[in-house]
Order: C-alpha cells, then sequence, then structure tokens
C-alpha cells in the first residue's frame, strides 16, 4: 500500500464530504491513516450531535471502505 497515494485519496474524498458537513454546521479534519485506519476530526455542529456515529460509520466509512483500498476503518478522535 503507497501511503503517500492512500493518503490523497482520503483527502480527496474528505475534500468531496466536507460541503455535506458543512452545510449542517460541522466540519471534518483529516489527521492521519495508521495501519489501514484514517484519523479524522469531527469539528462544529458535528461534536455532540446524536447522529454523529451514523455519519462516521455509514457514511463516512462506507465510501472510504469502498474507494480506498487497504482502508478498513475509520475512528474519530475527540
Amino acid at each position: 500500500m503507497d501511503t503517500a497515494q492512500t493518503e490523497k485519496q482520503v483527502r480527496t474524498i474528505l475534500t468531496k464530504i466536507r460541503p455535506y458537513l458543512q452545510r449542517d454546521g460541522g466540519d471534518i479534519e483529516f489527521v492521519k491513516i495508521e495501519d489501514g485506519i484514517v484519523y479524522v476530526r469531527l469539528l462544529g455542529a458535528c461534536v455532540g450531535c446524536p447522529s454523529v456515529n451514523l455519519t462516521l460509520k455509514d457514511g463516512i466509512e462506507a465510501i472510504l471502505l469502498e474507494e480506498v483500498p487497504g482502508i478498513i476503518g475509520v475512528e474519530n478522535i475527540v
């Protein structure tokens, strides 16, 4: 797995997702990739939102698992 290429793909996808989060007052920040796990920080209205786990797992994680080879999960760093 080419780490630089993987990170570029992840960042590109997060950039495409970002406007949907911002529309609801939230945002997302890429932190790192480690052992196939993408670490992000959800910001703004996402903090404390009751739907944050749904957004993270059924939205962001599902897209990254499908689009980026080698990614096995997404975790939110609080």
